[in-house]
């Protein structure tokens, strides 16, 4: 009885000692060092949704066959989900904000991207699934699938409205990664 007494007495030490740990670790970053991760996750994003978003549209006007277009425009298209991925996975890492609603907010970031990728990826699969065999009929079916694209990436875009943080606005304000 005394053995089982003894051995309570140090698992409760454990837990004890294994939850305050646990509080300590799940402060996330200040306000600024949060802003400064996902500026730096997105600041490439956007360079790389620009200049594919160039591309496409070059794509949309060039004289090449159906099969290049659709090529080419199925590697731009698996170039922004990738590129939308990685931001996510940035956005992810960077943590949770230790902010009122922290959690709310990072999750908001990362789902917003998270549609955004899977926008992509339904036009990259739409773009790839399409018969190149009479032009007119791939090139409609591009276009069906672009506004297609265009409708969903509004949809995702982060609405802030709900998520007002005068912390974070703040330090989104004066990290140097956000300017």
């Amino acid at each position: 009885m005394r053995t089982c007494r003894a051995a309570a007495g140090k698992l409760t030490v454990v837990l004890v000692t294994l939850t305050v740990l646990a509080g300590c670790g799940s402060s996330g970053p200040s306000p600024q060092a949060w802003a400064a991760s996902v500026c730096s996750a997105l600041t490439p994003w956007r360079s790389e949704i620009s200049k594919l978003t160039s591309s496409t549209n070059e794509q949309m006007t060039a004289q090449t066959t159906p099969a290049q277009a659709k090529e080419n425009l199925v590697r731009l298209f698996g170039g922004a989900e990738q590129a939308s991925e990685d931001a996510r996975r940035k956005v992810e890492q960077a943590g949770v904000p230790k902010v009122e609603r922290g959690e709310e907010i990072s999750a908001s970031f990362r789902a917003s991207l998270a549609s955004m990728r899977d926008a992509y990826g339904r036009a990259r699969t739409t773009i790839d699934g399409l018969s190149t065999g009479e032009a007119t009929v791939f090139y409609d079916g591009v276009q069906a699938a672009v506004e297609t694209l265009k409708q969903e990436y509004d949809a995702s875009t982060l609405d802030t409205s709900e998520l007002n943080s005068e912390e974070l606005k703040r330090a989104f304000d004066e990290v140097p990664e956000c300017r």
